[in-house]
């Protein structure tokens, strides 16, 4: 009779880690990529609704005003690099 019960308790036991275990691995699944699972939401609403291409703007545009600071502050080195560049072609 010891050994019914002591089956029963295992059986009690595997089926709560096996609930435990799949609980644990959605919210460790989520934890770990729901940053990626977000930001693939967030593209693909972006694609239907077309702002990519006001995000793509802006890229470029931001792209410009920096690589322009960077010219206006470092012109001596700009110009010997472009020199470089122009006699290897």
């Amino acid at each position: 009779m010891s050994d019914n019960n002591e089956k029963e308790k295992e059986n009690i036991v595997i089926e709560g880690e096996v609930e435990e275990t799949t609980d644990r691995s959605v919210n460790g699944i989520i934890e770990k990529y729901g940053g990626a699972i977000l930001g693939g939401l967030i593209a693909i609403i972006l694609c239907f609704t077309r702002l990519y291409r006001l995000l793509i703007a802006l890229l470029v545009i931001i792209g410009g005003v920096f690589l322009g600071n960077y010219i206006q502050k470092n012109k001596d080195d700009v110009k010997i690099k472009l020199k470089e560049l122009i006699d290897k072609f």
